[in-house]
């Protein structure tokens, strides 16, 4: 375990090296970004994470702005300043300099898509795991996590999860409650901006959308497909929203198939901004 200070902040780090020796040196760094509130890395780790890196890339995992073991600061929720969050971590890990592959799940998916937008120069392709990009999703995302903030408001489960010894489940509820109820995070998610189709004409890097079946995210995914020039989009028969832990198989089938098309080698960027952060003990 790392942590890494990037815009006064530490996050939470794991690096995987590439499994290939030499030779995959030069793909793209591939940069995952987990959801909301009780995700963090470690829903990668195993069902994605290790195969990428033993297929030859370079991975880099980390825990959002106040999730997992990342500093949880009052403020800061919003899409673009995760995106800033994102780069200058890049940048405190001397990977500022190259293109990396974005691979997100459920918000990481739009965050990943924020990012590509923000800075195309610095994205390779993009890999979307039921991602929310559809118009009503912020209004339904809003809805459920200020449900979910009254119900932990005060709640004795974490304590009773603690003397059940359910220590893992005790600790991602408190960190639910903390962001929840003690963060601006709802009404940074309330105050984000939906894509549009000309934001979707503006991507040109290789993208995949991974969604399931049952998912009520598929229409926005074939949004993004109609208006994208470079999006494959991938329907995983009898699944709903988590296709990462329903069907990891076919996911990393899906993934690594996209990743060994679209991996070309990732050539310096000429103008990289100056280094932001650096390793803390």
């Amino acid at each position: 375990m790392a942590f890494v200070l990037a815009e006064s902040l530490r996050f939470h780090v794991q690096r995987l090296p590439s499994g290939a020796g030499p030779d995959g040196g030069d793909r793209p760094v591939v940069v995952f970004l987990h959801g909301l509130v009780v995700d963090n890395l470690s829903s990668f780790y195993c069902p994605l994470a290790v195969p990428v890196a033993r297929a030859g890339h370079e991975v880099v995992l980390y825990d959002l702005r106040g999730h997992g073991r990342s500093e949880r600061p009052v403020a800061g929720y919003d899409s673009r300043t995760a995106v800033r969050d994102l780069f200058a971590l890049l940048g405190a890990l001397d990977l500022g300099r190259r293109p990396v592959h974005l691979v997100g799940n459920s918000y990481g998916g739009t965050l990943a898509l924020h990012a590509a937008l923000a800075r195309p120069d610095l994205v390779a392709g993009l890999t979307l795991l039921e991602p929310p990009l559809g118009g009503a999703w912020v209004e339904n995302m809003v809805d459920t996590l200020s449900a979910a903030a009254l119900s932990l408001e005060d709640s004795p489960v974490p304590a009773e999860l603690l003397t059940l010894r359910l220590r893992k489940a005790a600790h991602l509820t408190a960190i639910a409650d903390d962001l929840l109820n003690r963060t601006t995070l709802i009404d940074d998610i309330a105050g984000s901006r939906t894509f549009t189709p000309a934001d979707y004409a503006r991507l040109h890097c290789p993208v995949l959308v991974v969604c399931g079946e049952h998912s009520e995210l598929v229409p926005g995914a074939r949004e993004l497909a109609r208006h994208a020039a470079r999006v494959s989009l991938r329907i995983l028969p009898g699944l709903g929203h988590d296709v990462l832990k329903e069907n990891s198989g076919a996911l990393r089938e899906a993934v690594l198939a996209h990743l060994d098309a679209t991996a070309v080698p990732a050539a310096p960027v000429a103008a990289a901004r100056p280094r932001v952060g650096a390793l803390v003990p």
